[in-house]
């Protein structure tokens, strides 16, 4: 088994403001940029390789974490909201009512129009984490909560309606094994980045 583990991006004035952020590159805020550097990363996951989403608020909190540029994997990008990216969900459920009730009803198979499931998220990412176990070398991953929530769904067996069965807290690492195929399995939640 092959140890990876996941780290959402530091805080963005679209988070602040609760928006879909989707594929739009937004960046890390003043705010979120103080909140990373008070992240310290615990061994041994500093002896690991990192890779991050080519979006720049992953790109920003890896460079911040590991002092230096991380490479990049697409598959690693935050899940399409489609037209609905940059409203929120209160709008969205404000406005859609009980179609949106339907919508998220769907849990694994969700998606916005124009948009993309979470299920085509872990399709997309898949492969990555084939390569990853194929290769055996522990590596962190800086990414986005969609594709850290679907991981989390496929390792824990939850199809993503209701709550999870566990709180995936943000500035914490998210630790899975990995099987020989990459599937992925549980290990520790909520590894403190904090000092």
């Amino acid at each position: 088994m092959t140890p990876f583990a996941l780290i959402r991006h530091g805080p963005t004035e679209w988070n602040a403001a609760r928006r879909l952020q989707g594929r739009a590159d937004t960046a890390l805020s003043a705010a979120g940029r103080e909140v990373v550097r008070a992240w310290a990363v615990p061994p041994p996951f500093g002896r690991y390789r990192w890779i991050a989403s080519p979006l720049a608020r992953c790109r920003e909190t890896a460079q911040a974490l590991i002092g230096a540029a991380p490479a990049h994997d697409d598959r690693l990008a935050e899940m399409d909201w489609g037209e609905w990216q940059g409203r929120t969900l209160a709008d969205l459920r404000a406005e859609l009512g009980a179609a949106m009730v339907d919508v998220e009803a769907c849990g694994l198979d969700f998606r916005a129009p124009g948009g993309e499931s979470p299920r085509e998220v872990f399709y997309r990412v898949r492969p990555l984490l084939a390569e990853i176990a194929g290769d055996g070398t522990p590596t962190v991953a800086v990414t986005h909560r969609g594709v850290i929530r679907v991981i989390y769904a496929v390792a824990s067996g939850w199809d993503m309606t209701g709550k999870p069965p566990a709180k995936m807290r943000d500035g914490c690492l998210q630790v899975f094994a990995l099987d020989a195929d990459g599937s992925p399995r549980l290990g520790r939640l909520n590894v403190a980045l904090e000092r």
